[in-house]
């Protein structure tokens, strides 16, 4: 399930990410930074969706305890989480295809861009609230008053330094993919290192920021990040793989960057899971209390095998077709559509 997360967050996370920058573009480049992003999210956006649609499968099969409190305790985080993915699809597709005029363009360009802030700030906010232990504090007091239960847990400062935090992460992210995408303009390739430079320092005061906040709002996940087994090896690793991606850029090399990055990321997010264990929600359910039976696990095992099997071929080759491009962004068709 976490490794399903992990692909979500380095493919429709960097997707994310672009819907920010597109808010965020500047002259004298505008159009063409706005024109790359489209490029790059292309017609494969909606593909990266199946990993979220996976992580939720997965939860609700082999852990149903545990996707049951997470969904009604944060139903409403994730009511905008999924209200945000629909608008930005929508918006997307509309200002690809919708009328050309300016004012259209603008209004569709608007939505897709506000949703695609929205989004990961509410799954943020999401893992922030079952990291911070407030799901289960929540769900153990089900007679409590509507604000206590359902929007004070996932609305203390630490929470919402999460829900931040997610939001820097993927736009760094985006920032430091479209370095690459933009391959033959130089231009263009400049404007994305400097956005990616500025995310990453960004990136980094969030983090700690959100440690600070947690000594108050969360003690157990600050224990589990910086005093586990796992920790140290982790945190080194993270450190290298970040100033390598700052080393890379700064020296502009973009692939490097963009490998480790993704590595940071990563690193990032399976330290999260790590930290959590034993438990799947904090203070509330273990991993083995919220388990399916054994037979299920073992066939959802072997259905998952079975997928893989089709999946990964099939998206391979989506990127192959979709991803294929002249070596210059420049030569590209410079059709009314692409040009917003």
């Amino acid at each position: 399930m976490l490794a399903a997360l992990n692909a979500y967050v380095l493919l429709g996370g960097a997707d994310f990410g672009g819907g920010v920058w597109d808010l965020l573009a500047t002259k004298p480049r505008r159009e063409e930074q706005r024109a790359l992003i489209a490029h790059a999210i292309g017609p494969i956006w909606e593909a990266n969706h199946v990993w979220l649609i996976l992580v939720v499968v997965l939860l609700f099969t082999c852990f149903p305890p545990a996707f049951a409190t997470i969904v009604t305790e944060l139903h409403i985080p994730l009511t905008l989480m999924l209200v945000g993915v629909v608008l930005r699809g929508s918006a997307f597709t509309f200002r690809t295809y919708d009328s050309s005029a300016d004012d259209v363009q603008r209004r569709w360009g608007l939505v897709f861009s506000w949703s695609s802030i929205l989004t990961p700030a509410a799954l943020g906010i999401c893992v922030g609230a079952m990291s911070a232990g407030a799901v289960g504090s929540a769900s153990s007091n089900p007679g409590a008053p509507f604000l206590e239960r359902f929007v004070l847990p996932w609305t203390n400062p630490f929470v919402l330094g999460v829900g931040l935090f997610a939001l820097v992460l993927f736009a760094f992210l985006a920032a430091v993919y479209l370095t690459v995408e933009a391959e033959g303009d130089v231009g263009l390739q400049r404007d994305f290192r400097r956005r990616a430079l500025g995310a990453g320092m960004a990136l980094f005061l969030c983090a700690f920021g959100t440690l600070a906040l947690a000594r108050a709002y969360a003690p157990r996940i600050l224990v589990g990040v910086t005093q586990s087994p796992a920790a140290l090896p982790l945190q080194l690793a993270t450190a290298v793989m970040a100033l390598l991606a700052f080393a890379a850029l700064i020296v502009r090399r973009y692939r490097v960057a963009r490998l480790a990055a993704g590595a940071q990321v990563s690193l990032i997010l399976w330290g999260w899971g790590i930290s959590l264990y034993p438990f799947i929600i904090p203070e509330t359910l273990t991993i083995q209390a919220a388990a399916a039976p054994p037979i299920t696990l073992r066939l959802t095992l072997g259905t998952l095998a079975l997928g893989a099997v089709v999946l990964v071929p099939s998206l391979v080759y989506l990127f192959r077709v979709f991803k294929a491009r002249p070596s210059a962004f420049a030569s590209l068709d410079e059709s009314p559509e692409s040009s917003h």
